[in-house]
């Protein structure tokens, strides 16, 4: 579904990521993790286009994306959840929905309104409700639901437990791990370890830019030193 080769990204003179490679199945889910400033919100940018990469390739169902600008990229059905979420305050619940709403897309799951209100019930409770009303976590919720309803076929999804209260961390884990039985190709990033357990099949350790180690979830779970020497605060 997505395959990343060699990619190389940064702001300006300052390179941020060296040498990345990844591949990413249908319903596979795969947690990029590293302390703060490792490069994993660079490199879900790099992959959407919003930072254009310097060196190496982004493959989407084998058509080659990474000259592409965000907004065909986000067309061919890779969505991207930020982390500041970026919301539309000023509309409520369903408005915010509509706007990201796009055509049925062949081999994706069709997702509507009510769909997204099932799969984050919260939302579903208050879907008159202004966004900028809204908590963090309800915010989140939002944010990822209206990404969806652009029916993607794959989804990046950048630290989606950060700040949130552990009940909605929950709930979030719940709604993740409910797309990945859909077959939504999933790479998120994440400094909550906890979250990454409960929901990645796959775990990917960056470190100053680079690709340390990469491995089912089951074998950093069971390696401390692995967890110590490159997450540990």
């Amino acid at each position: 579904m997505l395959e990343v080769r060699a990619l190389a990204a940064g702001y300006g003179r300052a390179q941020v990521l060296f040498g990345f490679d990844l591949a990413l199945r249908a319903g596979e889910l795969v947690a990029l993790l590293g302390r703060n400033g490792a490069g994993k919100s660079t490199t879900l940018k790099a992959l959407m286009g919003l930072v254009p990469p310097a060196a190496g390739e982004v493959h989407f169902r084998g058509e080659r994306i990474d000259r592409l600008a965000p907004w065909r990229i986000a067309r061919l059905g890779l969505a991207y959840v930020p982390e500041e979420r970026r919301i539309f305050t000023d509309l409520s619940v369903t408005e915010n929905l509509e706007v990201g709403r796009l055509p049925r897309r062949e081999g994706a799951v069709h997702w509507t309104a009510q769909r997204l209100f099932e799969l984050f019930p919260n939302l579903g409770r208050m879907r008159d409700r202004r966004g900028g009303s809204m908590s963090g976590g309800e915010q989140q919720m939002l944010s990822i639901a209206r990404s969806l309803m652009g029916n993607p076929l794959a989804l990046l999804l950048d630290e989606p437990s950060e700040g949130l209260a552990p009940v909605i961390v929950d709930a979030m884990a719940g709604a993740v791990l409910e797309l990945k039985r859909e077959g939504l190709c999933v790479l998120l990033t994440e400094q909550n370890l906890r979250f990454a357990r409960r929901v990645a099949d796959r775990a990917c350790i960056l470190e100053t830019g680079q690709l340390r180690h990469q491995g089912a979830m089951s074998a950093l779970d069971a390696d401390p030193a692995l967890r110590e020497r490159y997450l540990a605060a």
